[in-house]
């Protein structure tokens, strides 16, 4: 599949890190550094604009890594970029540890999924299908 980009940033177009990712990574489009108090939330501009086909959506979501280090999430995870959104893509990041975090111009800050959606069509009943498990949630199914 085939989606048009553009690229304001020195960066390179987000990329697949292994053969195997489900990801791109998304890098960090800053003219300085930027330092993150703890439990502040920023956006942080990546530079990169795309256009996806209707039925599309692009997932934002954190890089396990800064989490883990850093303390650093995504404070909508996953984000969604709408087929008919042409803006920048932007990062609201949030750093969750005691400590400030700096992130760097080119930093790895989170990946982007490209995923299909279908769209549908709600039909309005008076009583659903049961099913062995019913209402029950939040842990109904047990810990085994």
């Amino acid at each position: 599949m085939k989606i048009r980009i553009i690229n304001q940033s020195s960066n390179p177009l987000p990329g697949y890190e292994t053969k195997g990712s489900a990801g791109m990574d998304l890098r960090a489009n800053l003219s300085e550094p930027l330092t993150i108090q703890t439990l502040e939330r920023v956006l942080i501009p990546t530079g990169i604009f795309i256009e996806l086909p209707e039925g599309y959506e692009a997932q934002i979501r954190p890089r396990s890594g800064l989490s883990l280090k850093k303390g650093l999430s995504l404070a909508n995870t996953p984000g969604t970029i709408d087929s008919d959104y042409r803006g920048e893509i932007k990062i609201i990041m949030v750093n969750l540890s005691n400590e400030l975090q700096t992130i760097e111009h080119s930093d790895r800050i989170a990946q982007m999924i490209i995923t299909k959606y279908d769209r549908v069509e709600w039909e309005s009943v008076e009583i659903l299908d049961q099913t062995k498990r019913g209402s029950g949630g939040f842990g109904h199914t047990g810990t085994h």
